[in-house]
């Protein structure tokens, strides 16, 4: 065992960037550099160059890395039972479910493993309810543009981002697209005929844009009067990120179903739906599944993280540390003038980028990680940062110092090109 071990672990040092290109498909083009170890908001990669960690795994990883709350839980379960399939339920998904009910406006709560599939139930759940209902052609799906909603053909349709869904025509039919934030655009094409609406509280891919309050409220009223569903993608901006535990309690706008993954497992990838007891009765046995959702493995570990984040302490400093980005970012930007606007809400930020400098939010990025900094985009014109909620003040400074390093750099870099 001892020889297997140690052959595995020089096959492990032996693994080099260019083996993506090798044996992966090439749906990514990652970073030249490959990280191999990280802890709370440190990175290191294969080299032993440290990093701090803005991108969180793209708002997954809440507590950022290898979480003591969250290895327990992985380790306590992995020594008990891992994985049973749809046939038998299992302890830690019902512990689960009853924290998700018990925390939210839902009822009853849908695990599977992704945020796309969460989106893809919620989907399917609107059109089963209005036919249950009786309801003839009512299958209508309104969205918006910029929007993401996964990957899958349905959900991808359903996003608002051509780049994504051209290349796999013909997309299903029946869903519409309307500006966001325009409430006016909705009433237009709104009809009886429409079975949901499907809106992110604030738009993540399409570049950290928050929802305004009162079109929110006005979807609500829109989808009471034409009978259609509600649907709050929260995979982004759920379990914690925005400050409270999902954004639709900072709205007081209530779903009839809600989507969430990301943050959820920590980094274990799972996924859920909810929703109330009138609604959830459509999705009866048979009409919908999946093999690997709800296994006891991710849902312990969900449970732990899910417990540990819905606490005041975390969603609190949640807002502290959103002023203390805001605030220090803006300071660094007074001399550079790199970004016109820092928007967003907890710890989803996006820093709009000077029209000066559009389409460059990935240089600045990548410069970034020379520094030894890893951020994200939204689109090519803004600079995304979805850090762990729990990342200290000190990590936040040392972030900050790169990111100004970076942002010299970048300032730098235009002005000898222009």
């Amino acid at each position: 065992m001892k020889e297997f071990i140690s052959e595995v672990i020089v096959n492990e040092t032996s693994i080099k960037r260019s083996d993506f290109d090798r044996w992966m498909v090439p749906a990514y083009s990652p970073a030249e550099f490959i990280p191999v170890r990280g802890e709370g908001s440190h990175l290191w990669d294969q080299a032993g160059k440290h990093y701090i960690d803005f991108a969180g795994g793209i708002a997954v990883n809440a507590l950022g890395h290898t979480h003591p709350v969250a290895v327990h839980a992985l380790q306590e379960q992995s020594q008990r039972l891992w994985h049973l399939g749809n046939g038998y339920t299992n302890e830690p998904v019902l512990r689960l479910a009853k924290q998700l009910t018990e925390s939210t406006f839902a009822d009853k709560a849908f695990f599977c493993n992704s945020g796309a599939e969460a989106n893809e139930a919620a989907l399917k759940l609107a059109r089963k309810v209005a036919r249950d209902k009786g309801y003839t052609g009512k299958t209508g799906i309104i969205a918006f543009k910029n929007a993401f909603h996964g990957r899958t053909l349905f959900t991808v349709s359903a996003g608002g981002q051509p780049k994504y869904s051209e290349d796999f025509a013909p997309l299903p039919p029946g869903i519409k697209h309307a500006p966001y934030n325009d409430l006016a655009a909705v009433a237009d094409i709104i009809s009886d005929a429409t079975c949901a609406v499907i809106v992110e509280p604030v738009q993540g891919e399409g570049g950290v844009l928050p929802a305004d309050s009162a079109f929110l409220k006005g979807l609500r009223e829109l989808c009471d009067k034409h009978q259609a569903l509600l649907i709050f993608d929260e995979v982004q901006t759920g379990v914690g990120r925005t400050g409270e535990l999902y954004a639709y309690m900072r709205y007081g706008v209530l779903p009839d179903v809600l989507t969430t993954a990301k943050a959820l497992g920590g980094g274990f990838p799972v996924g859920a739906m909810l929703t109330t007891n009138e609604l959830a009765a459509s999705m009866s046995s048979g009409t919908h599944g999946t093999t690997y959702g709800g296994n006891p493995l991710a849902a312990a570990v969900a449970g732990a993280v899910f417990g540990f984040i819905n606490t005041p302490d975390v969603l609190q400093g949640v807002h502290k540390r959103y002023q203390y980005f805001v605030d220090n970012i803006l300071r660094i930007n007074e001399d550079l003038s790199i970004f016109t606007e820092i928007r967003g809400a907890g710890l989803l930020l996006g820093c709009q980028m000077d029209s000066h400098y559009s389409g460059k939010a990935k240089q600045l990025t990548q410069l970034a990680s020379e520094e030894g900094l890893l951020l994200l985009i939204a689109g090519p014109d803004v600079v995304r940062l979805t850090p762990s909620l729990i990342i200290p003040f000190a990590d936040i400074d040392e972030g900050l110092k790169r990111m100004k390093r970076a942002m010299t750099r970048f300032a730098g870099l235009q002005d000898t090109q222009s």
